[in-house]
């Protein structure tokens, strides 16, 4: 393999060496360029096509494989060798995986089609949370490769997100196999510095003349690691509050990226914040936990004119415990379906105040909250008794 990357370059360095040298070498294929992608390239579909040789994918019935160009082989090899393809939706805006369903009696151009991202949209139906996907074969693709099996992606930290995800949902085992399938020019030398607790580490390389079995002794990601997601992931990711809430309610530690950062600030500066924010004043320091949740809701606030149409009605959340973040109330309401036209965060008096677009709405709101406990605490929940004045106490 090439060893043209020094052990001090970043994962951003051998990104953009590996994006330069296929496009130089004349060996980047359509979509071009391959720059800020999981490039395609000359021989993917051969070193596909080898993914049929091993055992690890004649015995696996679930086949779970990155919508990328290159790996577009290895989709029509598990259609036409009849496994359950799952590719996981772009960006996992809407879900997880979707399920690629060829139409009954589909000729081999149809299981073609079935395998391009054209295909993906059109053939695809969505998986739930609670779909049991049981994941037998993992394919991801890859901007670099090390012959132990250490791998950079696009930098997006997505395929490590679907997999931390798939760890949390019970779909993958720790002896689940992962493959990748890159050109031998992205089989380079990386430095285990580069790596982090949460990258996703490959067992089998194809390239077009090579499989690389990397006897990867690194181990792999063991869920999703709370402390490094951020609140825009959790906004961009839907799914991810829904898993978040589960873990949540399972006792695990599920504080967020800003939260674990409040927390390692002094106390004094956290009681400077809480005591701020009961003032409702904004100093420029830094923003404490307490604030972020405000600033959050508030830049969340879908419809800030809503009192004046009165038939808003208005549901009182109480009991609230200090641990309890705002993320965390929200993802119980969307996973109850009680999803508010606004919510009123007041997490410093223990309440929330939440806004539905009429009476039944709330009503039905309120039926399907009872009983909810968050943090240990059973919430009480509530029609607010004076509507106009809602949030103002």
């Amino acid at each position: 393999p090439q060893r043209c990357f020094h052990l001090g370059a970043s994962k951003q360095d051998v990104r953009e060496k590996v994006w330069d040298h296929l496009e130089a070498s004349g060996l980047a294929e359509f979509p071009r360029p391959v720059h800020h992608r999981i490039p395609n390239f000359k021989g993917s579909h051969q070193a596909c096509c080898s993914v049929k040789e091993l055992d690890a994918f004649s015995r696996a019935r679930e086949v779970k494989v990155d919508p990328d160009k290159p790996l577009e082989g290895v989709r029509l090899a598990a259609l036409q060798a009849r496994k359950t393809l799952l590719v996981p939706t772009p960006r996992l805006r809407t879900g997880l995986f979707n399920k690629i369903v060829p139409p009954p009696g589909a000729t081999k151009e149809i299981l073609r089609k079935c395998a391009t991202s054209q295909g993906i949209k059109e053939y695809s139906v969505p998986v739930g949370l609670d779909g049991k996907a049981r994941v037998d074969l993992v394919v991801v693709g890859s901007v670099a490769v090390s012959e132990k099996g250490w791998r950079i992606g696009k930098g997006e930290g997505y395929a490590d997100m679907e997999y931390a995800m798939m760890v949390s949902m019970g779909a993958v085992q720790e002896d689940t196999p992962v493959i990748t399938i890159v050109h031998d020019c992205q089989v380079v030398d990386i430095a285990e510095e580069l790596l982090g607790d949460h990258d996703l580490t490959v067992d089998y390389i194809l390239t077009p003349t090579r499989t690389i079995k990397t006897n990867c002794k690194r181990p792999k990601p063991q869920g999703i690691i709370w402390h490094k997601v951020s609140y825009e992931m959790l906004e961009k990711i839907p799914i991810l509050k829904s898993l978040r809430y589960r873990e949540k309610q399972s006792g695990k530690d599920v504080t967020l990226q800003e939260e674990h950062l409040d927390l390692t600030n002094a106390n004094t500066s956290a009681a400077l914040n809480e005591k701020a924010m009961a003032e409702n004043t904004r100093p420029q320091a830094a923003m404490g936990s307490a604030q972020l949740e405000q600033h959050y809701v508030e830049s969340d606030s879908l419809s800030p004119r809503l009192e004046g149409s009165g038939m808003i009605t208005t549901v009182y959340v109480g009991n609230i415990p200090p641990s309890v973040r705002v993320s965390e109330l929200k993802c119980a309401l969307r996973e109850f379906r009680a999803t508010p036209l606004r919510l009123n965060w007041q997490g410093t008096q223990h309440r929330a105040f939440l806004d539905y677009k009429d009476k039944a709405t709330a009503e039905n709101a309120v039926s399907s909250l009872k009983g909810l406990s968050l943090g240990g605490n059973t919430l009480q929940v509530e029609l607010a008794k004076n509507q106009r004045n809602k949030g103002q106490v």
